[in-house]
Parts: C-alpha cells; sequence; structure tokens
C-alpha cells in the first residue's frame, strides 16, 4: 500500500499541508481542537513521519542507529555472544523509538564501506563498533565522516571515541590460577583472531598468570570463534606428543566443539582434561557435562553502550566506562587432574 502522506491527511482533515504541519510538528498555528482532529486522521491513516525527511531538518536524526559486525556469517548466528549483545541494544533503543541496522561483512574494508554509505545516505544517526583492532583504522574512518559512535571493547586509547570496555586480564588471571590449584601444569588456550585487542589482552595476562603459576607449559592457538575452528584445532592439541591437560577458550562455540573432539578421541573431561568457556552461555549449560565458563552480563553491556551512544547523539560529553567483570563459574568441565601423565592419542 501507497504510505499516506501529509497531503492525505490534509485532505481528510479539510485543512491546508501548513496546518497539518503545524499540528504534527507540535508548532502554534492551529487550535487545539484542530491539532486534535488532525493527529487522529493520522493516526487512523497510518501516517510516520519519514526518516530521511526527519533528517534533512536542522538536528535532524533518522531514528536509527547501525552496528555492522565482522564475523564469519555461518557462525554468527549461532553464536550466543551476538545474539545477547543485539538483545541488550534493541532493548535499549526500543525504549526510546530508535531502530538498530544490523549489517555484516566479511572485512574491515567492507565494514569501513558501510559505514561510508550509510553516513552518505543518512541512514542512521550513529554505530556501535565492536571487536577493536589493533592499529583499527574504523574510529578515524568514523571521525571524518562525521559518523558518531562508540566502542564495545578496548580499552581504547585514541581521541573522541569512548569505549565500553571490560578488565578482561583479571578474568584470565582468576581461571589459570584456578586450574593450577587443581594440579594441571600444562595448559593452551585456543584464541579468537590475534589482531582483536581483546584477544592480545588476554593473550598477555594468560603468559604472566601462567608465569606467575610456574606452569610446565602455557601456550595460545588462534581460531576464528567459529565450531569447526575449535574442532581442527582440539584435535591438534589432543594429539601431540605432550597435551595440555587443560584448555580455555575465548568463546563458547569453540568449548563445546572441543568437548565433543575430547568423546570422540577417548579423553575425559574432567579427569584427563579440563575445559573452560569465555561467556557463559545457555549451550555451556546444556553439554555434559556443563561447561566451567566465565559469566558477563552481555544483555547489560548491550543495553550500557545504546545508552552511551544516545548521550553521544545528544552532545553530551561522554568519557568511556569499565563494565563490571566477568566471573567465572565452575561446572562439571573442570576438576583435579587424575592421570598424572598423559599420553599423546591419534584419531583418524
Amino acid at each position: 500500500m501507497r504510505r499516506p502522506t501529509i497531503m492525505d491527511i490534509a485532505k481528510s482533515a479539510g485543512v491546508s499541508k501548513g496546518a497539518v504541519s503545524y499540528a504534527l510538528n507540535g508548532r502554534p498555528g492551529v487550535s487545539e481542537e484542530t491539532r486534535k482532529r488532525i493527529l487522529d486522521i493520522a493516526h487512523d491513516l497510518g501516517w510516520a513521519p519519514s526518516n530521511p525527511a526527519r533528517a534533512l531538518a536542522p538536528g535532524g536524526r533518522v531514528g536509527a542507529v547501525g552496528l555492522v559486525v565482522d564475523r564469519p556469517a555461518r557462525s554468527l548466528g549461532i553464536e550466543p555472544f551476538f545474539m545477547q549483545l543485539v538483545s541488550g541494544i534493541e532493548m535499549e533503543l526500543s525504549s526510546a523509538g530508535t531502530d538498530l541496522l544490523l549489517q555484516v561483512t566479511e572485512d574491515t574494508g567492507a565494514e569501513i564501506e558501510v559505514y561510508r554509505r550509510w553516513a552518505s545516505e543518512r541512514r542512521v544517526d550513529g554505530v556501535v563498533m565492536v571487536d577493536l583492532r589493533v592499529d583499527d583504522p574504523r574510529p578515524d574512518a568514523a571521525r571524518s565522516l562525521g559518523l558518531p559512535a562508540v566502542l564495545l571493547g578496548g580499552p581504547y586509547d585514541g581521541d573522541g571515541l569512548p569505549c565500553l570496555y571490560t578488565d578482561d586480564a583479571a578474568s584470565v588471571r582468576e581461571v589459570v590460577h584456578y586450574l593450577a590449584a587443581l594440579g594441571h601444569r600444562r595448559i593452551a588456550r585456543v584464541a579468537g583472531p590475534e589482531e582483536l585487542v581483546h584477544t592480545r589482552i588476554r593473550g598477555e595476562a594468560f603468559r604472566e598468570a601462567a608465569a606467575v603459576a610456574g606452569l610446565e607449559e602455557a601456550y595460545s592457538v588462534h581460531a576464528d570463534y567459529t565450531g569447526e575452528a575449535g574442532t581442527r584445532t582440539t584435535r591438534r592439541l589432543l594429539a601431540s606428543a605432550e597435551r595440555p591437560t587443560a584448555l580455555l577458550y575465548d568463546n563458547d562455540l569453540m568449548a563445546v566443539a572441543g568437548l565433543g573432539v575430547a568423546a570422540e578421541m577417548g579423553v575425559d573431561v574432567p579427569s584427563q582434561l579440563s575445559i573452560v568457556a569465555w561467556d557463559d552461555s545457555a549451550l555451556c549449560r546444556l553439554v555434559r557435562p556443563s561447561l566451567t565458563a566465565i559469566s558477563r552480563d552481555v544483555v547489560g553491556h548491550g543495553r550500557q553502550v545504546a545508552r552511551m551512544l544516545g548521550r553521544v547523539l545528544a552532545d553530551e560529553r561522554v568519557e568511556s566506562e569499565e563494565s563490571s567483570v566477568g566471573e567465572m563459574q565452575p561446572r562439571g568441565s573442570t576438576g583435579p587432574l587424575v592421570v598424572s601423565h598423559v599420553s599423546a592419542v591419534t584419531s583418524e
């Protein structure tokens, strides 16, 4: 059906377009009786303001914010972290009558092109950026485009872009010392992409905590957060001559995949192998044994970053904020190491 226009309202009300404009925008020029009649007709016709038209007005907004996710599309739909994050952002935006425009891209260059298109077409009022990278070009690109932005991740050392960040290092230290107390001396971390800032922060904390705990061996291998990558990486680790007795995964999908590989290769969890996942989710609680995990209020983080962006769009001065530290939730996938010497196993 054709979108109702101001002219349609004017014809139905028997008034001029100018009178309709006054009424819809809350401006003087019409009586209260006429204003109410016009508003009632607009409601009955299903009229809504045009976002592009609102954007053209001085100080106008389109009533939408953008989120671009540069992750493998095949895993994004089943990764609980982003589903919870989007849920939190949506909860906050909906209360303000603002829409969320979500797009998935394959790399940083494509993401910046999306920002360029959104800015030129006035599609969004601002954006939430996720997954801060080392030497990340996106903040400078947003500034050059005049596109307001808030970063989820960091901390960010640049100017003019507030971020919401978490002390991931504290959670890593907690996990390493917990596993060491259980008797594990060889721990491997299945990490996310190496270029991500939070991956490097976790990696540095992992090495430092391992040194403090006096572990025999502690190292990180990088993957892309998908279950497939978690499967391949875990097979290689468990087939090594001196296989680790504990694994820390940077997300829940890879951890669930790793648990399946352990069962496939006859490695008992937790007597021969302990597993810890980053970001607790329903997946971690539904598998058997259930996965020990770092729990964070991801929905709350989504709401908080949306509020920060709202203040930026209101021309308020917004400083970076630190969110609550994740808490480890011990479950059935971690326990004391029963077999002190574990020989390598092979997989077909």
